[in-house]
């Protein structure tokens, strides 16, 4: 994680408040992270952000991750962190905005994006949740989701997180014990316990109202969000191009790092402004 960064703060977002780095300066953009065991926005994104040092880069913790608050929460997941995250970049004064989310960070960036058309500049999706095909059970689900749900019932431990970690890269050499264990350490010390089956939301009827710039990004080899899902969000923003890497899980911008700070940086430096 590069040493520079400034420590996070504290920012209300009406009834919670959401842990933010706030880096940079320039357009600002913001990144979300998923909602894998352990996952923050740091953890997603620290080795991402020296590449894009020319925004202002203004990273965020979902509700119930990292350092965010811990609020019981009633609804679609998607949605209640898309409203919190808007009233905290109201909360930084920030209007307008790039957005860059993966996982279930993408589909939170998606929401975003199709409720205030007007605030969003340009959007970078790497996996998108929150559009699953119609009908899929719990138990149909890729094997990476019903790791991630696995461990929002159950909680954690090394066995399960190994597993995950394994799930996430095609590059194994990437799973490394020293992972594993950040990883575990950060699941277990902030690892939201949720109540029951966790809702993550459908975008179907929204994901039509996205009216930015859009870079949809996949790993050909993705076990969460698999390639044949796509195409449906492509075809459904008006304004978006697909990107699909070989050779890559679902935790793109770790695993094919120099070539995602390249498309989505190219991409955000010709669209968001």
């Amino acid at each position: 994680m590069p040493a520079n960064l400034p420590a996070p703060s504290m920012v209300p977002a009406v009834d919670i408040s959401l842990s933010v780095t706030d880096v940079g300066q320039g357009h600002p953009v913001v990144w979300l992270h998923g909602s894998g065991p352990g996952a923050s926005g740091l953890s997603n994104f620290a080795r991402n952000l020296p590449a894009f040092a020319d925004f202002r880069n203004i990273v965020i913790d979902h509700p119930r991750y990292g350092n965010s608050d811990r609020p019981h929460i009633e609804g679609p997941l998607i949605h209640h962190s898309g409203a919190h995250m808007l009233e905290a970049l109201d909360a930084l004064g920030v209007e307008k905005f790039a957005l860059v989310g993966n996982s279930f960070g993408g589909g939170v960036a998606a929401w975003i994006a199709a409720t205030a058309p007007e605030r969003v500049t340009a959007l970078v999706l790497m996996a998108p949740g929150g559009m699953q095909p119609a009908g899929m059970t719990l138990g149909e689900l890729p094997y990476g989701l019903q790791l991630i749900f696995k461990a929002m019932r159950e909680g954690v431990d090394r066995e399960l997180m190994a597993e995950f970690v394994d799930a996430m890269c095609v590059n194994k050499s990437l799973v490394t014990d020293e992972l594993i264990d950040q990883r575990l350490e950060a699941a277990v010390r902030n690892n939201p316990e949720w109540e029951g089956p966790p809702n993550i939301g459908d975008l179907t009827e929204l994901v039509p109202h996205i009216a930015a710039p859009t870079q949809l990004l996949w790993g050909k080899q993705d076990q969460f969000v698999p390639t044949s899902w796509a195409l449906n969000w492509l075809e459904k923003i008006p304004q978006s191009e697909l990107h699909i890497l070989p050779d890559c899980g679902h935790w793109l911008q770790y695993e094919r790092e120099a070539q995602f700070n390249e498309l989505a940086g190219e991409f955000l430096r010709r669209n968001a402004q």
